[in-house]
């Protein structure tokens, strides 16, 4: 509250640039675009409710996909060490390289911005899923495979009964990583292949030179993601041997 009344105070005697709201603008700002989030008056005029349903659309299609490629694989690779070893050198060379870096790519190959939005989201989703699943499959201790092959446990019911339910937690770690980058590169992405969606509604907003709307669509990107990560620190929760 001390950094608010500062902030107020600091815009309100002219110690800041012009462009800076006071953050009573900004709360102004925010409760108008929470009273009235779904209007449609056109096709680029949204309410923020809106946006943000474009955005986790985008978000979970991508990751989605993300999923049914990065979790079987990993899975597959994680119980190999051959595979592994092989695939390893792909994963590391690709992974580094910024999602944003294959937007023009998408564009070129999918030449539609939704999809592209998607696919951008897909990558930037795989990695940290697949590498995290390769770990935890990989990383199942000997004495639980051991184990179940004098149980003269079948391959199938290992998987299944064993090398899963112990790589799950860290399995599930790397889907609150993945999703938190996604979240974070749907922002990005949106600013740059417009139409709807929280990102292009905050570069719109940087357009029109209305900063103060610019701190809302802040807030409510932050207030999303904050619930993201804590549905999957749930999950986390759920399935940890910690209790």
């Amino acid at each position: 509250m001390g950094f608010l009344g500062v902030w107020e105070a600091a815009v309100r005697v002219g110690l800041t640039s012009e462009l800076l709201p006071p953050p009573t603008e900004v709360f102004s700002k925010l409760i108008a675009a929470l009273s009235n989030p779904f209007y449609v008056a056109g096709a680029n005029d949204a309410g923020v409710g809106v946006q943000i349903a474009t955005s986790l659309l985008r978000v979970l299609a991508g990751f989605s996909l993300a999923m049914v490629v990065a979790l079987p694989i990993g899975f597959f690779v994680g119980t190999s060490p051959v595979l592994s070893k092989a695939v390893d050198p792909f994963v590391q060379v690709l992974r580094p390289v910024s999602p944003l870096a294959w937007l023009p790519i998408g564009l070129a190959l999918l030449r539609d911005s939704e999809w592209t939005a998607i696919f951008v989201i897909f990558i930037s989703a795989l990695w940290p899923m697949l590498l995290n699943t390769i770990a935890a499959t990989s990383s199942v201790p000997r004495t639980y495979l051991e184990v179940a092959r004098t149980l003269q446990a079948g391959r199938w019911r290992t998987i299944r009964r064993v090398i899963l339910p112990a790589a799950l937690p860290n399995i599930l770690t790397g889907l609150r990583l993945s999703m938190g980058i996604a979240w974070l590169v749907i922002i990005a992405a949106e600013m740059l292949i417009g139409g709807r969606g929280i990102g292009y509604f905050i570069w719109n907003q940087w357009n029109n030179l209305d900063i103060a709307n610019i701190f809302v669509g802040i807030l409510i990107v932050g207030a999303i993601g904050l619930v993201l990560d804590k549905v999957f620190r749930l999950l986390e929760r759920r399935w940890s041997y910690d209790g």
